[in-house]
């Protein structure tokens, strides 16, 4: 009976009464444009000044602009994923609230620990690089004197403690609990600044531009840059480069979730928050596109190197153009968007620390609001703190290591919670009480007479169901599960499919028989189950956003997402298991037992209660 009720606790599911949706502590005062500026802003910054250049330089090429097309794409998917829930559910809390309204208050939990992780460590990373990059237009004076003056001799650690990312992350952390408001003018007027500044260099590449440098031959190349060379040309490291470089770039449109977190802070959040990912996605690709492509065009891409810039690409590539003035201007934009980065990274943290404590599954007076400020106070403070030490003692390389993996599983368990949503039974998501007679009532008027709730499932009706030859047009109890089955399998077969690619890509390039008969077997599951998810009914379309090309769309996320993580290190999936025992023995010790559903009587009881009347 003990495993019985934590097994059930561990798929209990949040129910928000429609009614209810709307209503929050939070105070409502984003617009559509501070959205968009707040996903822009978070997104575009070392992507522009640092990324490209080093991705040109060491992966692909002048090809980085197709590397960020592909990159693009494959974070629209998530991006439409996370536009769909947003409109669903315009709540705080992200991916954690929507995977707890459709899978279960485990995996939430998982989800938005993983969340915390990533924006503690996207934020302290972003705190770094400003203070790396600020470092570099003064020669390194900074750094030299921290590693004479107070040098750490720790390997865990970095080599000196940063003071300016400290009492940049405070600062920040108070402009966040004074007043979301404030906070967001401040990263409206920076996301402004930054993008005029990104203009600017993309006309003054356009100026500066000489296509030779996109059909650079290798015999060109001195021997001095004999590690960055490749094979000269615009695919200097063939196709691989361009893969390799896609992954990299991908992590450079991590932070339009920011958005997401506003569910309880957006004026018309349904309509605001999708219309606003989608949006900042679009203008910050253009962007990545653009500045990439002059980028290459200005100048060699095998001396865009860190080796080299230092970490400051734009300046480094004015200053050898004997532009020193456009240099100063530049490093007012990087260090205007790096400043929207920071803002944009910490943003959401305390709102999912918020949500988790209001469920009662993190401690509750991480729930508090400020009577004043209409802010999670103490979310707030706490993750300014711990971001601001993580910040001064990590190096950046340390920081970005784990930036990754719990932004790719967050992606991953929105994509699938989305299949799930579409494919579940009329009677699994009823938000309102007061509608479960009328709800229940017109699901069984919807399924030809056919009292499938209830109904054995034998063999042969599992086989009929596999391409519906009842033709049922409504889901059921039944037809959600054969659905759940079939979702799960070819989520199994993209795991497979992407193991198979990174273990034998190698010999998929050289042509191995065995290597291309066994992705195409895999392929060629994939779309048979596929094939027969597509035949099973799906639930009645809504007025709120949806995603398209459903079931698609979201298994390719799904796809993207497990390939990048598989490109992860060993360390960064070891340090990722320690974090994640600390999470589940929280969850076990404190979260299980204090959740706001334990007392609470799920809606699912009473349907049953009134299904079975029915029934007899």
């Amino acid at each position: 009976m003990i495993l019985k009720s934590i097994l059930r606790a561990l798929i209990r599911r949040k129910q928000i009464a429609t009614d209810k949706m709307e209503v929050t502590e939070l105070a409502r005062v984003l617009s559509m444009f501070d959205l968009i500026c707040l996903g822009v802003g978070s997104t575009l910054g070392t992507g522009v000044y640092v990324l490209a250049g080093d991705v040109a330089s060491s992966k692909s090429g002048p090809a980085v602009i197709i590397a960020f097309v592909i990159a693009a794409i494959s974070s629209m998917f998530a991006g439409l994923c996370y536009a769909e829930f947003g409109s669903r559910v315009p709540r705080a809390g992200s991916a954690y609230l929507y995977s707890y309204v459709t899978v279960g208050e485990f995996m939430a939990f998982v989800i938005g620990w993983n969340l915390i992780l990533e924006n503690v460590i996207g934020t302290a990373s972003v705190a770094r690089a400003y203070s790396v990059y600020l470092d570099a237009l003064f020669d390194g004076k900074m750094s030299s004197y921290m590693l004479e003056k107070v040098p750490m001799h720790v390997s865990e650690l970095g080599q000196y403690p940063d003071p300016l990312s400290f009492i940049l992350t405070l600062i920040l952390t108070v402009l966040l609990a004074i007043g979301v408001k404030e906070s967001i003018r401040f990263h409206t007027y920076m996301t402004c600044v930054n993008l005029l500044v990104v203009v600017f260099m993309v006309v003054c590449g356009i100026i500066k531009a000489d296509t030779h440098n996109w059909a650079i031959d290798k015999s060109e190349i001195p021997d001095k840059y004999a590690d960055y060379r490749g094979n000269g040309g615009f695919f200097p490291f063939g196709f691989r480069g361009v893969m390799e470089g896609a992954a990299t770039c991908f992590y450079a449109f991590i932070g339009f979730d920011a958005i997401a977190t506003t569910g309880e802070e957006a004026r018309n959040a349904k309509r605001a928050i999708p219309i606003s990912i989608v949006t900042s996605l679009a203008l910050v690709f253009v962007a990545y596109f653009s500045v990439s492509a002059v980028q290459t065009l200005m100048f060699p891409y095998y001396m865009q190197s860190k080796q080299f810039t230092k970490g400051a690409t734009f300046p480094y590539i004015f200053q050898q153009l004997n532009w020193q003035w456009a240099k100063w201007l530049v490093s007012i934009g990087a260090l205007s968007g790096l400043s929207t980065s920071l803002l944009g990274a910490m943003y959401p943290l305390p709102r999912v620390l918020y949500s988790m404590a209001s469920d009662g599954v993190l401690f509750r007076f991480l729930a508090t609001v400020h009577r004043r400020f209409q802010t999670p106070l103490y979310a707030t403070l706490i993750a300014g703190l711990l971001t601001a030490i993580m910040a001064a003692l990590f190096d950046i390389d340390q920081l970005v290591d784990m930036n990754s993996i719990g932004t790719l599983m967050a992606y991953t368990l929105v994509a699938e919670s989305i299949l799930i949503i579409r494919y579940a039974d009329d009677l699994d998501f009823i938000n309102d009480a007061d509608n479960i007679n009328d709800i229940i009532d017109d699901h069984f008027a919807n399924i030809d007479g056919q009292q499938v709730v209830t109904t054995t499932a034998t063999a042969s009706r599992i086989a009929r169901q596999l391409i519906n030859l009842d033709g049922i047009t409504r889901p059921t109890c039944f037809t959600s599960r054969v659905s759940n089955t079939l979702i799960a399998t070819i989520t199994l077969l993209i795991i497979v499919l992407d193991i198979e690619l990174y273990e034998m890509l190698d010999y998929l390039y050289d042509g191995n028989v065995g290597a291309i008969v066994g992705v195409c077997l895999t392929m060629l599951l994939i779309l048979v189950v596929g094939y027969c998810l597509t035949r099973q009914p799906t639930i009645a379309k809504s007025k709120n956003f949806e995603v398209p090309w459903i079931p698609l769309v979201p298994f390719l996320s799904v796809f993207v997402n497990v390939y990048l993580m598989l490109n992860l290190s060993k360390a960064t999936w070891i340090r990722f298991a320690v974090w994640m025992f600390i999470g589940l023995l929280i969850y076990t010790l404190y979260g299980i037992r204090h959740s706001s559903l334990r007392n609470t009587n799920n809606n699912n009881n009473k349907i049953v209660e009134k299904i079975s009347a029915k029934d007899s």
